[in-house]
This record gives C-alpha cells, sequence and structure tokens, in this order.
C-alpha cells in the first residue's frame, strides 16, 4: 500500500511535465536505456536551449533552431559537440515531439565535416614512450590503449575479471552505445597484465585510484599519456585516444581486414573506420603483435 501512495498520479505527472517542459525527455531516454551520460547532455543543451529562445518547447520554430545553432558555432564550440546538440535537439523535436525541424530533405541540416585525419603515433615512437616509463602502472595504462585500441573511458571501467589470458584477448563490456566487444592483446602485454597483478593486487577495477575498488579519473589516465609523450620528445599534438588511431592503423598496415578493425574498435558503421585507410601506409612487415 505504501509502493501504490507513492506512485506517481497521472495528475502529478502532468504538474511535473508543465514544471519542466522536457519531462519526457528524460524519461523517454531512461525507457531506451540511454546511458547516464548521454541523458545528462541531451537534458541540458535541450534546457539551454529552450533558455537561449526564451520560449516553451511547444512553441519553437525551426528559425529559433538555427539561431541557437549559430550561436554555438560561433562561439568556438569543438565539431563533436555541435554534433552532439543537434542529435539532443533532434532526439526530442524529431523523435519524441514529431516536429519536422530535421526533416531529410527540408529540415535543419548539420555543418559540413571538416576533412581532418586522426594523428597517428609511429610504432618507433609509441616504443619512445613506454621505454621512458619508470612507472608500471602507467606503462601499463599506455600498453594496453596502444595495444587493444580502447577508448580512454573503456580502459576506466576495464574490470580484472575482463582479462582472458587462455583466449588471450578483453571483453569491453558496455562499451559506446553500450554494447559489448571482443578486442586483442598481445602477448607481451598479457605478461606484463600478470605481473602488474600480482604486484598491485587491484580489487575490481585494474587501474584503480588510491582507494581500492574506485577507478582512476579520465584525467588521470590521460595526464598519463600526455606525461609521458612529452617525455619521449613526441612534438604531435597527442591524447589518450591517439593510441587508439595508431592501433586501427597500424593493424590495417600489418593486413587486418577493416572489418575485424571496425568490430574491435566497436564502430557501429564501416565508414567510420575507414578514416584509417586514408592515414595507413604500405604493409613493412608481417608482425602479428604490436608489441
Amino acid at each position: 500500500m505504501l509502493a501504490e501512495r507513492n506512485m506517481p498520479t497521472s495528475n502529478n505527472r502532468s504538474t511535473l511535465e508543465a514544471r519542466d517542459p522536457i519531462f519526457n525527455l528524460a524519461q523517454e531516454m531512461r525507457l531506451r536505456n540511454f546511458s547516464p551520460k548521454t541523458i545528462r547532455l541531451y537534458l541540458y543543451y535541450n534546457k539551454e536551449f529552450l533558455r537561449f529562445a526564451s520560449v516553451c518547447a511547444d512553441e519553437v520554430n525551426s528559425r529559433q533552431i538555427k539561431d541557437y545553432l549559430d550561436y554555438v558555432i560561433n562561439s568556438g564550440k569543438s565539431r563533436a559537440t555541435i554534433d552532439l546538440i543537434i542529435n539532443a535537439l533532434k532526439f526530442y523535436y524529431h523523435n519524441i515531439l514529431r516536429r519536422t525541424f530535421f526533416n531529410k530533405k527540408t529540415g535543419i541540416k548539420r555543418p559540413k565535416k571538416e576533412d581532418k585525419l586522426p594523428i597517428v603515433l609511429s610504432k618507433e615512437e609509441i616504443i619512445r614512450m613506454i621505454n621512458v616509463c619508470d612507472n608500471k602502472k602507467h606503462k601499463l595504462i599506455i600498453q594496453i590503449l596502444y595495444c587493444s585500441g580502447l577508448r580512454v573511458s573503456e580502459l576506466r571501467n576495464l574490470q580484472v575479471d575482463d582479462i582472458d589470458f587462455d583466449r588471450k584477448n578483453i571483453l569491453i563490456r558496455a562499451g559506446k552505445g553500450k554494447k559489448d566487444r571482443i578486442t586483442v592483446v598481445s602477448n607481451v602485454v598479457l605478461a606484463n597484465i600478470k605481473e602488474y597483478l600480482q604486484e598491485y593486487q587491484p580489487i575490481t577495477y585494474i587501474f584503480e585510484s588510491f582507494q581500492l575498488s574506485k577507478k582512476m579519473s579520465v584525467r588521470s589516465l590521460q595526464k598519463a599519456v600526455d606525461n609521458y609523450a612529452k617525455k619521449a620528445n613526441i612534438s604531435k599534438n597527442i591524447s589518450a585516444h591517439t593510441l587508439r588511431h595508431s592501433f586501427a592503423t597500424h593493424q590495417l598496415e600489418n593486413g587486418v581486414n577493416l572489418r575485424y578493425i571496425q568490430s574491435m574498435l566497436g564502430h557501429a558503421r564501416l565508414e567510420t573506420t575507414q578514416i584509417y585507410t586514408k592515414v595507413a601506409i604500405d604493409k613493412l612487415s608481417d608482425i602479428n603483435d604490436l608489441l
């Protein structure tokens, strides 16, 4: 009976919707099992847009959306952020409210994509980074990012039980799009993981902070890569994601089929993986393991 009394009635829901014009957006995303991060960002940018336009959601027109997108583009937002904002607005107005602002033929278009190629390190540069590492934990961070092609968020979530020493692979749980996948890991790195686990004895996550069973922050993982890139005198403007780009490019140069690379990276579309065909050079060797 207590649970029933606490259940929101239709009147309560109407009150919530009146108070928060995008209440149904949050609910719809939860029902579709969107990640908490995506829900938070979609809500944020939809609310920001309504504040910018100074109207209620049911009063929005395409001109106001165009004005807002023009504003965020001119404010210097990155292409990734602009895409995220468009996705947030499109999901709400097109998928939920069934408005035609983003109609394929006549609706609002995305800005033309910049034809930028990913930065890729040479194998020699990566080995230099690894060789200057004076910290076993940081060394393994660089090795796994490069040898397995993980996103930094996936590395942060990597658990001890995700390493399969017998089958020589790594399970990525709920990667981008909440999809599980399997990726490779070299024999050298597997041996280093074993040694690391024996010494550091993490409880849950491979890379834990000073608090047991707590993950390292993304910032700390990024900083480890940045520090050793500088120490190795690498002048390229790189990040942890550069190691993922390098993994894909070197696998392609080693003759690995693009479809397998797509699967290991967790790309939903082959077109996303094909960018590496523009930066890969001719196959240089028949080495199977990257390290």
